[in-house]
């Protein structure tokens, strides 16, 4: 036995079965010019998202503070930062 709390409403077609829509209007078009390059910041940004991910170190939500303030730095900064990850995800065979 069902209770009526499952029960869907059924719909009746046949009411309206005409479903028009009005013709759109061009003042409300979206404006699809290609986007601008990406900024310094954003490449670094995703570099530093990519290479964390990389190093098997994802992202944590809360750490996107420290990724903003990382990316602002110069590319020097950045590369490094990067490198440094990089190099710990691939370490060097261990010493016998």
């Amino acid at each position: 036995m069902t209770s009526p709390a499952t029960i869907l409403p059924t719909v009746n077609w046949d009411v309206e079965a005409d479903f028009l829509l009005p013709p759109p209007d061009p003042t409300q078009r979206l404006d699809m010019a290609p986007p601008a390059a990406l900024t310094p910041r954003d490449r670094h940004r995703l570099s530093l998202h990519a290479t964390l991910t990389t190093a098997a170190v994802p992202p944590h939500p809360d750490d996107a503070k420290a990724i903003d303030a990382l990316s602002t730095l110069d590319a020097t900064v950045a590369l490094a930062i990067c490198r440094w990850l990089s190099t710990h995800a691939h370490p060097a065979a261990p010493l016998t």
